[in-house]
């Protein structure tokens, strides 16, 4: 036991050694890394904010040497800054360095570790403060307050709202002042009590030496100098006294202050200087006046804490957005161009190559004679001689002198929708509603705005990238607008390609009232949403007319300015896109019932924010027609079969030349434009449409007004007195044939169109057949004869 009790306590003695101390030497290097290391935040830290967006994409590259990163500190840097900033604290993250820094030199220098200790501790606090405040108040820059900023703010609203965030705020930033600048009330008063009295002593000394300096100018005016600019000398009356010359021509006269008798006596009196408050000026009308009180009116505010999709949610597919020039190739091809035509007799001055991502253009200036058309024919002779597929020929190319060529490349590489949207181009875009479509061949970002198109046909055959291109459009209006300021309407007629979409149908999907799937799949519901939004559409004009605007914009600008009143029915507008998915399969099956509200919705609606974009395989007259088509002048053509389908769609041949897979000509009426389209996969959507839908979002989706069709039967009433006279045998026919027609009536009874309709509207009145369903026969909902008997036995009780 004794042994036992031994062993216990032997390691008890050496307790100093434990305690862990650094030699000077150790000191001093450890001091020295943490200043450089201070130093490399720093310059990492300013050159995030300048190359932030060139480095996202190589976030998750930090092992592959071949990567290099815009940042002064190469991928290094741009990771540190990224966790730091971007996931950390934003520009509060500036005080690490400065910490860092303070505390190597209390190394280096081997000062008192307690005060180290407390500027780290007070460090701490300026740091989460900073971050909170800059999160509160500037919410839509994620890099000023950071993730944790942004989310320490989102977590305060949810329990105290945003008042009670910013009373923590005050609270915290007095906090500061009390515990580290040792404010205090009496302080502030006794402060600006020295100030006054240092004032009032100013303006005395400034009273006396004003007096002072007067009485000096009246004795120089009573000596006058005269001088001599021949001789540089001065001619001065014979005085008492001797005036000394300097060499500089500078007089210095010595004055002596005359005795004044009867001098007043100037009391240390205080005077006080009350400053003229100047009056601000009144707003000139109540609408200037409540913005002045109030603030612009914001549609944001009720989802306030709205976050963007982050860019994180995107995959980057194939490379980093970089193509690889393939100098080879690039010999070859232009070898194989200058012997076609030198075949021919066609000499070329100079060639020009620009390298695309799927494409690379050869520009090509001919000799003096040769004629355009030419060249223009012997596109089969060089797509041979390349022995690529798709050569497209530009003769000549708009805005230059020069004829075009397009060549496939043999390694095309993928557009990626995260290189897209985190452009510099896609991000400073001020469009109303900015769509990123994917890059040209002169591989630069191509964006437009559907606002101005105003309308968007989209065709090309199936499997060339159709859906993937709605996708891509849908997805930059995600990225970019609020869900206050634009919303969708969605028809899907393949009942798979938009399904992805219903998650966020609180806040972007539009629908009518009592209407289960915000997207449509039902022809007849389509039929209603269309005419639906024609009387929205007639709604809105009048709104524009009272508001004596022209123009959706003006409007929304006019009522953010609080000079319309909410109370005369004027509210802020969101614009709507219409989405029609296989336009084609709708004309189809219900014909002129959709035609012609989309002949509407095309000439009127692009005024009032209400735009269409319509996918189809081939816009032929049958499908298309020529009204709808002329206000559609902003198309896109992917691959088609045959030259005609390509005029058909763009009125220009060229679309029959692309290689497929998301590759497509676009064109606003003028210029055609090759790009290479965005490509979004399935699961990036879904994270995206995940994102927003696990957000607050409004109680409902976005009422479209309240329509019912003018041939569904709805409005009459089940009048027994007013049917037909060969009702009766009506619903026996439709009972047994189990198909509600008004043509089957007519077949069967041999009777007129106009009393067949007129009876099928007293069915469905009395609840045997089923509404109108366009192009479909009218659904039975009394299965048997014994059933129809039954009905007109209660009906005659």
């Amino acid at each position: 036991m004794a042994k036992k009790k031994a062993k216990k306590t032997k390691p008890s003695t050496p307790k100093k050694e434990l305690s862990f101390k650094l030699s000077k030497q150790n000191k001093v290097l450890l001091g020295s890394i943490c200043i450089l290391f201070s130093i490399a935040l720093f310059f990492s830290f300013v050159s995030f904010f300048f190359t932030w967006q060139d480095d996202q994409s190589l976030l998750s590259e930090f092992t592959n040497r071949n990567e290099q990163a815009s940042n002064l500190l190469n991928k290094f840097g741009a990771s540190v800054s990224h966790f730091f900033i971007y996931q950390g604290f934003g520009v509060s993250s500036f005080i690490f360095p400065f910490l860092l820094c303070i505390t190597g030199l209390y190394l280096f220098f081997g000062l008192d570790k307690k005060n180290m200790l407390k500027k780290w501790i007070w460090g701490g606090i300026f740091i989460i403060w900073i971050s909170i405040a800059l999160g509160f108040f500037a919410f839509k820059q994620p890099l000023l307050g950071g993730l944790v900023g942004y989310e320490m703010n989102d977590f305060l609203q949810d329990y105290t709202g945003k008042i009670g965030v910013l009373l923590l705020l005050i609270f915290g930033f007095i906090f500061i002042l009390v515990r580290l600048f040792k404010f205090s009330p009496d302080v502030l008063t006794s402060y600006f009590k020295d100030k006054k009295e240092s004032l009032s002593a100013d303006f005395k000394s400034d009273t006396t030496k004003e007096s002072t300096t007067r009485s000096k100018l009246e004795k120089e005016e009573e000596t006058p100098i005269v001088i001599n600019t021949y001789t540089h000398k001065e001619e001065i009356p014979p005085l008492k006294k001797e005036i000394p010359i300097t060499n500089d021509l500078e007089v210095s006269l010595p004055i002596e202050e005359p005795e004044i008798k009867n001098r007043p006596v100037v009391d240390d009196v205080a005077m006080e200087v009350e400053t003229v408050v100047e009056e601000k000026e009144e707003p000139t009308n109540k609408a200037e006046k409540l913005v002045a009180d109030f603030g612009e009116f914001d549609p944001t505010l009720e989802l306030g804490s709205y976050k963007f999709p982050i860019i994180d949610l995107l995959d980057q597919h194939g490379s980093t957005g970089s193509i690889t020039i393939n100098q080879e190739e690039l010999e070859e091809n232009k070898n194989k161009i200058v012997e076609t035509l030198k075949n021919y007799k066609i000499g070329i001055a100079q060639i020009k190559a620009t390298i695309g991502p799927t494409v690379t253009l050869y520009e090509i200036v001919p000799e003096a004679g040769v004629r355009i058309s030419k060249i223009k024919n012997l596109e089969d002779d060089i797509a041979l001689s390349l022995a690529a597929l798709g050569i497209r020929i530009i003769a000549p190319i708009p805005g230059k002198g020069t004829i075009g060529i397009e060549v496939p490349n043999k390694n095309s590489t993928i557009v990626s929708m995260r290189s897209v949207i985190a452009s510099k181009k896609f991000q400073d875009a001020e469009m109303e509603l900015p769509i990123a479509f994917g890059k040209t061949i002169s591989n630069e970002t191509f964006v437009v705005d559907l606002a101005k198109m105003p309308h968007l046909l989209m065709a090309g055959a199936t499997g060339q990238g159709k859906s993937v291109g709605l996708n891509a459009v849908l997805t930059s209006l995600l990225y970019k607008k609020h869900p206050a300021e634009v919303k969708f309407v969605l028809v899907d007629p393949k009942k798979v390609e938009l399904t992805l979409f219903n998650k966020i149908e609180r806040h972007f999907l539009a629908k009518l009232p009592d209407t289960e799937e915000a997207i449509l799949t039902d022809n007849g519901k389509v039929i209603n949403t269309l005419n639906s939004l024609c009387i929205e559409m007639d709604d809105r004009y009048e709104l524009l007319k009272k508001a004596m605007v022209r123009n959706l914009k003006e409007y929304n600008h006019k009522f953010k300015s609080r000079k319309l009143n909410p109370e005369d029915g004027h509210k802020f507008l969101p614009y709507i896109v219409l989405v029609i998915d296989e336009f084609a399969d709708l004309i189809m099956t219900a014909g002129k019932e959709v035609e012609t509200p989309i002949a509407r919705l095309a000439q009127l609606a692009r005024a009032i924010g209400i735009h269409l974009i319509i996918a189809t395989q081939r816009p032929s007259v049958n499908v298309i027609t020529g009204i709808i088509k002329a206000n559609f002048p902003a198309r896109i053509a992917f691959r088609v079969t045959s030259k005609i389908d390509s005029r058909t769609i763009l009125d220009a041949a060229g679309a029959d030349q692309l290689i497929g897979r998301g590759d497509m000509l676009y064109t606003q009426g003028n210029d055609v434009t090759r790009i290479q389209c965005a490509f979004v996969d399935t699961p990036e959507v879904e994270k995206i449409t995940e994102f927003i839908g696990s957000q607050r979002a409004y109680p409902e989706a976005h009422e479209l007004p309240e329509y019912s069709g003018e041939e569904s039967g709805t409005s009459l009433d089940n009048n027994i007195s007013e049917r037909d006279s060969m009702f009766r045998d009506a619903a026996e026919v439709i009972v047994i044939a189990q198909q509600g027609s008004a043509s089957l009536i007519q077949r069967k009874l041999k009777l007129g169109y106009n009393r067949a309709g007129r009876i099928i509207d007293q069915l469905e009145a009395a609840g045997i057949v089923g509404p109108f369903e366009g192009s479909k026969a009218r659904q039975v909902y009394v299965p048997d004869m014994i059933a129809l008997e039954e009905i007109f036995n209660n009906e005659s009780k």
